[in-house]
């Protein structure tokens, strides 16, 4: 019988990716749904739906019942807090109802999304509260495996999709700074098959993977290579100083439509990169060159 997978945030731009890849290797899944948010597996066969909310840990014990690992994705890069969505309660909360769930259902495998960036003296809070969680899982009794992962990219992401509209339609694409820090994106599909495959290799156990593409490039050079994908051959840019924007993030981000906030602009001005070879030996995947996963993409 295939060994039975628990996952949190499956209904995500990478919990969809990490389903589609549990399913390729044999396993059965079981996906906690809060109520409302059924329709975002629309087309997914052959899985298990139960309701429940990670911040609500009544009951999620009896829905963990009977898997042999649990994969917790829930994360946010966006704070809302008038409707109690925060990162405290997102990442160091939730992640300790599902560790506790875990350990009171006998689930001795755990698998963590965390983000590279994560140490308990980061500037941003963002980083700070994925510390604590990760700490929660590190002090717990489980078989744990940690990802932490730069940008993730691929259809319907947040990230190189949001970029590529603004190149479509903007006259000049907004760059905060000077544009030279560095970001590594990596392929959802190589995040999903580091997950699946985790559960495959018990040498796993115990083990933190920073995860990135196999190059860093600076904002400016990824504009420019979404640019290319998207057949442009330039892309202008429109720069603005860190010291004009900080005030105007302040006074705008509790509105929920304003696409930055505090936090964010934070992480911008360090750069996000990694050495990527210890997860891609320990998993066997092929590193994909940006310029090329940007061609599967957009299906150049």
């Amino acid at each position: 019988m295939a060994q039975r997978v628990f996952i949190t945030g499956g209904t995500g731009f990478v919990g969809k990716a990490v389903i589609r890849a549990l399913q390729a290797h044999g396993f059965t899944v079981r996906c906690l749904v809060r109520p409302g948010s059924e329709a975002d597996l629309k087309g997914f066969e052959g899985i298990d739906r139960v309701p429940g909310d990670v911040l609500r840990p009544r009951g999620l014990e009896a829905s963990i019942e009977g898997c042999g690992a649990l994969i917790h994705l829930v994360g946010i890069i966006r704070e809302h807090p008038g409707r109690g969505v925060t990162f405290e309660r997102c990442h160091s909360v939730a992640t300790a109802n599902m560790v506790k769930a875990a350990e009171a259902a006998e689930v001795r495998r755990f698998l963590q999304m965390s983000a590279l960036g994560t140490r308990p003296d980061a500037p941003s809070r963002y980083h700070r509260t994925k510390w604590e969680a990760e700490e929660t899982v590190r002090k717990s009794r489980l078989e744990w495996t940690i990802f932490r992962p730069s940008v993730i990219y691929g259809i319907g992401d947040g990230f190189v999709s949001m970029l590529a509209r603004l190149i479509k339609w903007l006259p000049a694409a907004p760059v905060i700074g000077d544009g030279t820090y560095r970001l590594q994106p990596v392929p959802v599909d190589h995040v999903a098959e580091g997950f699946a495959r985790a559960l495959l290799r018990p040498d796993t156990k115990g083990h933190i993977y920073e995860v990135g593409g196999p190059r860093a490039y600076a904002f400016t050079e990824i504009l420019d290579l979404i640019g290319k994908a998207l057949g442009k051959t330039r892309v202008r840019k429109v720069y603005h100083p860190i010291h004009l924007i900080r005030p105007l993030v302040r006074l705008l981000e509790p509105l929920s439509f304003f696409p930055l906030s505090s936090d964010q602009l934070t992480m911008l001005q360090e750069d996000n990169v990694c050495d990527p070879a210890p997860f891609f030996r320990a998993f066997d995947l092929a590193p994909v060159e940006f310029p090329r996963g940007l061609e599967r993409m957009f299906g150049r």
